[in-house]
């Protein structure tokens, strides 16, 4: 019997990075975006911490302590390879461009998801238009897309009134300190559609600005 050739054996390896990918470039967006798309998990809403991912190395980082005594009000993170730059920041009518980061996401699961550095497949229903310091700093909302509890929800007007004004009183306010003015405000709520349409607008920034990593 004659052995297999070295490439009939690579052909029938099974895939698998040989390295630990970087979360923001190495990480599919999704598997059918702008609606199905991968959340990186880094901050949870237990964490008193904000954790974000730091650029060269796509190790987890702490950021600072939370602002105030609120914690997030879900699971929060951002969608690989997007970026928000000047198209992101042409939806926006205050701002005067992207703030140089991937897509921020928030992410609604029924039960509890405590662990940070995690991959989460979910489903987009709508955002927050936010701008910070004249940058546009979109909050992508979403739900986990095997969760049954949200099967019925497809927009962010379909959540209930208190969650809403939930995230967006978080977002509103996460950065505000006593006795300073807020450098954020929410400039408009979306449905789905309009979030897809960020996705994709983030999607092409990414294009853009790293090329040669979207080629390869």
């Amino acid at each position: 019997m004659k052995a297999k050739s070295r490439s009939s054996r690579k052909a029938q390896s099974p895939a698998y990075f040989p390295w630990r990918p970087h979360p923001w470039h190495g990480i599919s967006t999704g598997k059918n975006p702008p609606s199905l798309v991968n959340a990186y998990i880094e901050i949870t809403p237990f964490d008193g911490i904000k954790y974000e991912i730091d650029k060269e190395t796509g190790y987890l980082k702490v950021d600072r302590p939370q602002m105030s005594s609120a914690l997030p009000p879900a699971l929060y993170g951002f969608i690989p390879r997007t970026y928000c730059g000047k198209r992101v920041g042409s939806l926006s009518i205050k701002a005067r461009r992207g703030d140089g980061d991937p897509l921020d996401i928030c992410v609604l699961s029924e039960r509890a998801i405590s662990r940070s550095e995690v991959i989460v497949p979910v489903r987009v229903i709508g955002g927050f238009r936010m701008v910070d310091r004249s940058e546009a700093d979109d909050k992508i909302i979403a739900v986990l897309e095997n969760d049954p509890y949200w099967s019925d929800v497809r927009e962010l007007a379909e959540l209930s009134p208190v969650l809403r004004q939930r995230l967006e009183h978080y977002f509103s306010t996460y950065k505000l300190l006593p006795g300073q003015k807020n450098v954020v405000s929410v400039e408009a709520k979306y449905g789905m559609k309009a979030a897809w349409k960020v996705i994709e607008a983030s999607r092409k920034d990414y294009q853009e600005a790293f090329p040669v990593i979207e080629e390869s």
